[in-house]
């Protein structure tokens, strides 16, 4: 129990939030906290202030000031806008562009945003209904913005919702501008501190605008120009089941694949309108299978060749391929690194240089790729996790001598970035080209699945596992913290009978890791996070970090082996040892 917890200190933040209140739906909620019982979620709602940081705010919806409601948004978005104005080029007023998602509050939150921006001389441009992260991203440089705010909490949980911040070049802000923004948002009175005008005095006054779908079409024509002519047999493309999880995808990816000639694409019905209590799908992440039961049983009557899902934001991507009669969902590494070979292939075949070219992943992601860039000749870079990270990369590259040499970014937790016009996750440029590469390989007698076996033939079989292991509330954060510093003080020699041969402790510089390219390129360092990683003398390695965004330690398993079985086996005797390593 926590309701010991409940110092004087914070009964006094409690009581003054709820004599200040004035939105009878929180102050409702507030006092049924204050109600006897109810002491360990008063104090989980009040006994810090919601973290502020490279993505953002985001956490459970509620009262309170380790909540998302309009109060904590307000002044993050006054924080937000008082650095937006801090670093305005002179004589010119900055902008913003918002977008949100289907989440509840997502509409209401992004109007919050709107009115603090207007009532802070910043001219706000937003999306006249629901679409993807990655058009928002793309829409920030197009229209001059200085910035940008998503309304999403990605594929959390429906009881979480949160802000994601961009800068000018669409990517998300850097840990620098954050802790900028964090220290801004700290000088600002949660209930009372932010300046407002109502929205609709906003229109009238035309401080916001609304962005033209001429954004949205001209998003389209550049996921159009990465198509491979030739690559669909127009007599037979690929049959699809999709499903947006009630989510922003719908519009874009049905446009998207039509234009590459793909029209057979059934929609899962519960799952096409808005509904952010994800009735049919309560943890809408397409990493994990239960996000896609409905697809697959849409899929069990269809027989298409593709099952595809996106999440709410349509930034993450998860797929399943007909194979032998059954449906075999694709890893994200699997699929990153498919596509990263066929974008390979493709490019030489259209007389590109590869040996100029750049692909990006993460520290996290499969050491297979190392072999198919050598076996191409394109460059490798590994960044942190996070696509502040990865997308960051293609202003590296503008200062390196063109955007033009990017390849593709990617990391294992189901997010890809294949065109440099995006700066984030793109799930929709990446299930059109997904689709486009399965026909691609069905001209050539083979399924995806089949398609993969062939990589793992040649490179051997990198199966990797992710273990996410949850420590919620006040207590978590204190114990995941504790563990990391068991780890660092007692490192292990041996993890499952397998001699540890290097320990990497990412809190201390790391140059960047990369393979190839000229030496030019070689001059970054990794910033410091919280991240262990071990190698094993079999060539396995284990990692552990916790997650930026929900109260869990997430432990990555690289089995390699020369075969399936063994690679499977590996990562059994792996997860079991890291279990007890952490005691979970």
């Amino acid at each position: 129990m926590r309701g010991d917890m409940l110092s004087d200190e914070l009964m006094r933040r409690v009581l003054d939030w709820e004599a200040r209140e004035r939105d009878p739906e929180l102050l409702g909620e507030l006092r049924a906290l204050l109600a006897p019982g109810h002491e360990d979620e008063l104090f989980d709602a009040f006994y810090r202030y919601l973290s502020f940081g490279t993505a953002g705010i985001r956490g459970v919806m509620g009262v309170g000031t380790n909540r998302m409601n309009v109060h904590v948004v307000a002044q993050a978005m006054q924080g937000f806008a008082d650095w937006v104005n801090a670093n305005a080029e002179p004589g010119k007023r900055p902008r913003v562009a918002l977008c949100r998602d289907t989440r509840n509050n997502s509409e209401r939150f992004e109007r919050v945003a709107a009115e603090v921006f207007a009532a802070n001389g910043i001219e706000v441009l937003m999306y006249p209904r629901v679409e993807p992260v990655p058009t928002l991203s793309f829409a920030i440089p197009r229209l001059g913005c200085s910035a940008g705010v998503m309304v999403t909490s990605s594929h959390n949980p429906r009881q979480y919702n949160g802000c994601k911040v961009f800068a000018s070049d669409g990517c998300q802000i850097s840990g620098e501008v954050a802790e900028e923004v964090a220290t801004a948002i700290g000088r600002i009175d949660v209930l009372d501190g932010s300046r407002r005008l109502p929205f609709e005095d906003c229109l009238a006054q035309g401080l916001v605008s609304w962005i033209d779908d001429s954004v949205l079409d001209d998003f389209l024509a550049c996921v159009h120009a990465l198509h491979v002519p030739g690559s669909i047999d127009p007599a037979r493309p690929p049959r699809v089941v999709y499903t947006p999880l009630n989510g922003t995808g719908l519009e874009l990816v049905r446009r998207s694949l039509a234009s590459i000639g793909v029209s057979d694409v059934s929609v899962v019905p519960e799952q096409v309108e808005p509904d952010g209590d994800f009735t049919t799908c309560p943890y809408p992440n397409p990493e994990f299978r239960e996000a896609l039961e409905l697809a697959l049983s849409l899929a069990d009557e269809l027989h298409p060749d593709l099952v595809v899902a996106t999440d709410p934001d349509a930034d993450r991507l998860g797929s399943a391929v007909l194979h032998d009669g059954r449906y075999v969902l694709l890893t994200g590494d699997e699929v990153g690194i498919l596509l990263m070979d066929w974008m390979a292939r493709t490019r030489a075949e259209a007389g590109d240089d590869l040996s100029r070219k750049v692909a990006v992943s993460s520290i996290v992601s499969s050491d297979m790729l190392d072999d198919v860039a050598r076996e191409h000749g394109f460059q490798l870079r590994r960044t942190l996790t996070g696509f502040k990270n990865i997308g960051g990369q293609i202003a590296v590259l503008e200062r390196q001598g063109g955007a033009e040499r990017w390849l593709m970014g990617y990391e294992e937790s189901y997010g890809y970035l294949p065109g440099p016009y995006v700066r984030d996750k793109d799930g929709v440029t990446a299930l059109t080209l997904l689709v486009e590469m399965a026909g691609w390989y069905a001209k050539r007698g083979l399924d995806l699945v089949e398609a993969m076996d062939v990589l793992y033939e040649r490179h051997g079989f990198h199966l990797n596992r992710t273990l996410n292991l949850q420590y919620p509330g006040a207590e978590g954060a204190t114990l995941m913290a504790s563990k990391m510093r068991a780890l660092r003080e007692g490192a292990p020699r041996d993890i499952a009978g397998r001699g540890v041969t290097r320990t990497v402790d990412y809190l201390h510089p790391q140059p960047l890791p990369q393979l190839g390219g000229p030496g030019d390129d070689r001059s970054q360092t990794l910033p410091a996070s919280d991240v262990l990683e071990w190698r094993l003398d079999d060539g396995c390695k284990v990692m552990v970090r916790p997650s930026g965004t929900e109260p869990k330690l997430k432990c990555y398993l690289f089995g390699i082996a020369g075969s399936r079985d063994e690679s499977t086996r590996a990562l059994d005797e792996l997860e079991a040892a890291t279990r007890q390593l952490l005691g979970a």
